[in-house]
């Protein structure tokens, strides 16, 4: 999963581009469709997008579509990623993934 800087988790909608970076002055990298953005993964600079309270959840909710998760698990999600964001030191990409796993480590249990 990949979290764009527009706000979009990205499976499939993607396009290969080449980019300069340390390693390589041509080196493959992919885009996003939908707004154009270039990931740069070389660099160690991986997406980090920090969004609002309100814009976090609109985009929480969207992945709970997305990974088909059951309507009793969004609310337990969501209330995660509300307590995840409070802390104020994580990316959206972190949340969304920590709150995932929090998440199927409960129904595990």
């Amino acid at each position: 999963m990949i979290l764009c800087e527009c706000g979009e988790i990205i499976k499939g909608e993607i396009f290969k581009d080449y980019i300069k970076n340390s390693f390589n002055p041509s080196t493959c990298t992919i885009g996003h469709k939908k707004c154009g953005f270039i990931f740069d993964f070389f660099d160690g600079k991986k997406p980090k997008k920090y969004s609002s309270r309100k814009e976090l959840k609109c985009i929480a909710l969207r992945f709970a579509k997305k990974n088909k998760l059951e309507q009793n698990n969004i609310g337990i999600f969501l209330v995660e990623v509300d307590r995840l964001k409070s802390s104020g030191r994580l990316s959206d990409y972190d949340i969304l993934l920590t709150a995932y796993k929090k998440l199927n480590k409960i129904q595990l249990l």
